[in-house]
């Protein structure tokens, strides 16, 4: 049971990290293209906290990045897209589609090939 708890916790950071980091990038690209003024403001230091969250919370985990990159650049895509569709509405092209197919099967194979 523990060690199930040790293999769950690098994912979760991979989750919140991602997760803040394409949200952040969200915001920054929303200020910079959509608004002026104060809320150009506002959006573009939000974005920072996130983005300075992200950075944080992918250094808490409890396991080395070389270790956990494969399920990061996997977990990165999969939440950009779930982002990019919530802020942006925008769906991903069928390039997207097969390009992200691919990124996640490397991903997987980096994450659980043991030599």
């Amino acid at each position: 049971m523990i060690k199930n708890m040790q293999n769950l916790a690098p994912v979760v950071f991979i989750l919140i990290a991602t997760t803040l980091e394409v949200s952040g990038d969200a915001l920054v690209r929303m200020a910079i293209y959509k608004h002026t003024g104060l809320i150009r403001l506002a959006l573009m230091l939000a974005g920072a906290v996130l983005l300075f969250g992200y950075g944080f919370s992918l250094n808490l985990a409890p396991v080395e990045f070389g270790q956990i990159v494969g399920l990061y650049i996997t977990t990165l895509f999969i939440i950009w897209q779930i982002i990019n569709f919530i802020a942006f509405q925008t769906l991903p092209t069928p390039a997207i589609m097969i390009g992200g197919l691919l990124i996640v099967t490397g991903g997987m194979i980096i994450t659980f090939w043991r030599h």
